[in-house]
């Protein structure tokens, strides 16, 4: 409960704080033409980052019994390879948290893949390129699951 009301405080604290800065720039007068364009421009170009959606692969894996803690380590070149294809967006990785207990949270898995994608296609081509197959090849021995849910995101 203490995480949920410090995420709550936390998001209030930082919607005021856009709100306070979006209500100095539009009190302060532009410097110049020049400046006044590029201000639209920046506005635009936040705009539409902000309303554009992104493609969320989220991939879950449960390796093999028995490994040892340093081949859990060295799985983490898997994702280190997949880092090396163009259309990815970002790439996050990750252990299982230790979080509390409770009847929603699962952390049964090893670890997690996060993978941001600009469109379909660009996905649809991280699935078929070499690198991700050769990697899957590669590292494929060492799990014995793997889950995986993709999502449009705003």
């Amino acid at each position: 409960m203490e995480r949920r009301h410090f995420i709550k405080k936390a998001g209030a604290a930082v919607a005021l704080a856009g709100v306070g800065a979006s209500m100095l720039a539009a009190c302060a007068p532009p410097a110049s033409n020049q400046e006044n364009n590029q201000t639209n421009k920046n506005e635009e170009t936040n705009e539409t980052m902000e309303n554009k959606e992104v493609i969320a692969h989220y991939v879950l894996f449960w390796l093999n019994d028995g490994l040892s803690e340093q081949e859990i380590k060295d799985f983490a070149g898997f994702f280190e390879e997949l880092k090396a294809i163009p259309t990815i967006k970002s790439l996050h990785y990750g252990r299982a948290a230790s979080t509390h207990d409770r009847d929603v949270v699962d952390n049964s898995f090893t670890y997690n893949l996060l993978v941001y994608f600009d469109s379909m296609e660009d996905i649809n081509t991280y699935e078929t390129h070499p690198i991700h197959l050769a990697a899957i090849e590669k590292y494929s021995k060492f799990w014995n699951k793997v889950a995986v849910h993709d999502s449009w995101l705003n």
